[in-house]
């Protein structure tokens, strides 16, 4: 068996920082102990940001030529993956997630859009020329207008326990090509995989300050973070109620704030599509249990065909198989925690209070005597307004609801206080993409997905602010310039 990692203490601006107290993180699956880790003192967190602070204002990477920050990086990079066993193996205990998605999705793949995330960088201007009618140019003498791209300054980056990897990389790449000095603050239930990344750093002579990886049990250093003057920005990922805390907490120094936040997106199913309901109802809980912001919770169907597709539905969740991440005849995980297992019960038995039917599951595995687990399930909703359709779960539970014709099903998507993601899946596709341009949300998946450094995420509404990857997601991490440029007269 591959061992875990076996680092226990934050790194702290070149630095590794042991500290006065440490808690213990479990193992979701069987409820064991996984390891125990050094909580970051409160003033070593004040040292990361203060040497975040020094190493940008002095230069010291920010003033490197981009293709230098990128051989760094791809060195960086370099020793994730040649610490791709024992960081699987990590994911795997502390998150308990299974194998191929603690390998492929959260190390393969994710390093993979790292490295074109910095191509995609390298690809783009630092300057251009911003677009000024002429006769305005010469009215006012200038010669030049130009457009300047430079670094926000210090970001400090929250991450969540359900794609603790991919969401790191997500944000401290492009925060680090674009020049920025970074503190990254994984989330408390799953920080041992994040500590990979202050040896990669180490590994690829980062200068001291420019990133730090703070772990804590509380909220403490987030918080600090979170309002310190010298931090300049923060890039969130989790609920949205967490997220409207952080915005507020950085109000009173006007941060840059980027949130991506909760969801409860819909996929819709045209008519001639009824037939892919399962498909598209497996992808909702594998890998992560259903613990995914992007997860398409609510599927809308024709009215007429709706007892046809919960029967479908049902019987493709029968054949999931709940278990250990180890197992391999497993399909399907346990939930972070007991407190979320506990959410999942809660949102099942408020669906039932407002006339919705458990159709499959809606408990936990009678087999699973540890573990926080909680079966697949299947909910019959009569209407939109039901908890279980406007709430966020964050667990195994897919909720079918049926529309009249195509303006209802938009109306009922468009019905949420989140807008993040959607699906559409029709056999027109002109049909099918035309319902997609209709929905407030920021990413529509017509008939397919695209996971990409190149391709934009974020959300409308209460799903978030700003974007991550693509152009939009680096252009997130600085700031614009106007330089006017003319002769002394």
């Amino acid at each position: 068996m591959v061992a875990i990692i076996a680092e226990q203490r934050s790194y702290v601006a070149g630095s590794w920082v042991e500290g006065d107290e440490v808690f213990g993180v479990d193992n979701p699956a069987d409820e064991s102990h996984v390891a125990d880790i050094f909580v970051t003192p409160t003033s070593e967190v004040e040292r990361a940001v203060l040497e975040a602070r020094r190493s940008f204002d002095e230069g010291v990477w920010a003033d490197r030529a981009p293709r230098e920050r990128a051989a760094v990086l791809h060195t960086f990079l370099d020793h994730l993956e040649a610490s791709r066993a024992e960081l699987s193996a990590t994911i795997v205990a502390e998150a308990g997630q299974p194998r191929f998605f603690a390998e492929f999705a959260q190390i393969v793949s994710s390093v993979a859009m790292a490295r074109a995330t910095i191509d995609l960088y390298l690809s783009m201007p630092v300057e251009e020329m911003n677009p000024v009618p002429v006769d305005e140019l010469v009215r006012n003498r200038v010669a030049l207008s130009i457009r300047r791209y430079e670094p926000v300054g210090v970001v400090a980056a929250i991450t969540p326990y359900n794609a603790a990897i991919i969401m790191a990389l997500q944000k401290i790449i492009p925060a680090l090509m674009a020049g920025n000095s970074v503190i990254l603050r994984p989330s408390p239930l799953t920080p041992i995989s994040s500590l990979v990344l202050g040896a990669a750093a180490d590994v690829a002579g980062l200068p001291p300050g420019v990133l730090s990886v703070v772990v804590e049990h509380g909220s403490a250093g987030a918080e600090l973070l979170t309002t310190h003057p010298a931090v300049d920005m923060v890039s969130f990922t989790g609920s949205t109620v967490v997220g409207k805390m952080i915005l507020a907490q950085a109000a009173s120094t006007v941060k840059v704030v980027a949130l991506e936040l909760g969801g409860k997106s819909a996929q819709i199913y045209l008519p001639d599509a009824v037939t892919k309901v399962a498909a598209g109802a497996v992808g909702v809980i594998a890998a992560t249990a259903g613990q995914a912001c992007i997860a398409a919770t609510r599927m809308l169907v024709p009215a007429e065909h709706k007892d046809q597709v919960l029967e479908a539905v049902a019987q493709a969740y029968s054949a999931v198989v709940v278990g250990a991440p180890t197992d391999p005849a497993a399909t399907m995980g346990p939930v972070i925690s007991a407190a979320q297992r506990e959410r999942c019960e809660r949102f099942v038995a408020l669906a039932e209070q407002h006339g919705g039917k458990v159709v499959h599951g809606g408990r936990r595995p009678e087999n699973q005597e540890h573990g926080y687990y909680f079966e697949p399930t299947v909910l019959d909703l009569p209407d939109n307004a039901n908890p279980a359709a406007q709430e966020e779960i964050f667990g195994p539970v897919i909720s079918v609801l049926g529309y009249r014709d195509l303006d209802d099903a938009v109306r009922i998507a468009n019905d949420s206080p989140y807008g993040l993601s959607a699906q559409v899946y029709g056999q027109d596709v002109a049909a099918a993409t035309a319902i997609a341009r209709r929905l407030r949300t920021g990413a529509v998946n017509v008939n397919a997905s695209v996971f990409s450094a190149y391709a934009p995420s974020g959300g409308y509404k209460q799903s978030g602010l700003g974007r991550e990857r693509g152009p939009d997601g680096i252009r997130a991490f600085q700031e614009v310039k106007h330089l006017a440029i003319g002769e002394l007269k």
